[in-house]
């Protein structure tokens, strides 16, 4: 198709690097170098994930004790964080009297 309309209108229409219809990039050594390093760095990567560092029973709850601690942290900061409670007694305290009034 691209090769038909380059023929057919004698050049690309608009811009020839965007668009729909655009001229394809030629493909250098560099570019090729660079994809393969790509796929070695990628193929290595798999490699190493697909091997786990620990077992199924070291993995399970090794965790644990440092996910409580970060928590109990956690709660904490928030608590350290709440104001104070206000009491009925001490915001109404100034309705107090020392008096004692007879009926």
């Amino acid at each position: 198709m691209f090769l038909t309309m380059a023929l057919l209108r004698k050049g690309i229409s608009g811009k020839q690097w965007i668009g729909k219809y655009r001229r394809p990039r030629a493909i250098t050594w560099q570019m090729k170098r660079n994809m393969l390093v790509h796929l070695e760095r990628e193929a290595e990567n798999e490699y190493w994930i697909s091997r786990p560092y620990m077992t199924t029973e070291q993995e399970r709850g090794h965790a644990a004790e440092r996910r409580a601690q970060n928590w109990l942290k956690i709660k904490e900061t928030k608590f350290q964080k709440f104001p104070e409670h206000k009491y009925v007694a001490d915001h109404l305290s100034h309705l107090n009297t020392t008096k004692t009034w007879s009926s």
